[in-house]
């Protein structure tokens, strides 16, 4: 089987993911608690306002999972002596859990990649069917530069930068998901 993932958020309203700007209708205090985080800085605040190719939709019109098991994020930041919680946790979904919505994979490759405040280009984002999707088995080769490069720097960085996104529009039930640790070996 499948799977993609979601960290999992402290707080929860229902038995479903749903996009932030779906949130907005259902529990305006917890929107307005997880729309602060595009707040810390002006570039990303634009991606409010930014728009999916092929989808036709909003960034938070949409669910973002990782396909790749947050283990393969954890083992370098952890090796790099970055200070991450060891007790982060995520849902593993099954990727049918997917089904009815309209979905699309966010190849977020560094030549097409301009920032947070430049639109998806159309060569990086495709319509994803769910029976071709496969996992990611390793970290992108980018990421990991990316990683060690801001580090040495300490910058703050974020932890899925260049690495895919499956992006969901549309609800995402969890009631079969499994809560996993990323600090817990895929091997």
């Amino acid at each position: 089987m499948q799977y993609v993932y979601h960290i999992m958020p402290k707080e929860m309203n229902g038995k479903s993911l749903v996009s932030l700007n779906h949130l907005k209708s259902i529990d305006k205090r917890l929107y307005e608690k997880y729309a602060s985080k595009y707040e810390d800085s002006a570039d990303r605040k634009l991606l409010m306002d930014r728009t999916i190719p092929k989808l036709d939709c909003l960034w938070n019109d949409t669910v973002h999972f990782t396909p790749l098991h947050p283990n393969h994020v954890f083992r370098i930041v952890d090796e790099l002596g970055v200070n991450v919680p060891a007790e982060l946790k995520f849902f593993k979904i099954p990727i049918m859990n997917l089904k009815g919505n309209r979905n699309a994979i966010y190849h977020y490759k560094k030549e097409y990649y301009e920032g947070p405040a430049t639109a998806i280009s159309h060569s990086n984002i495709d319509i994803l069917k769910l029976d071709d999707y496969r996992e990611l088995s390793q970290l992108p080769e980018d990421t990991k530069n990316y990683f060690i490069m801001e580090s040495k720097k300490g910058n703050r960085f974020g932890m899925f930068h260049f690495v895919p996104h499956i992006l969901s529009h549309g609800e995402v039930p969890i009631d079969n998901a499994e809560i996993i640790s990323w600090n817990q070996n895929t091997d």
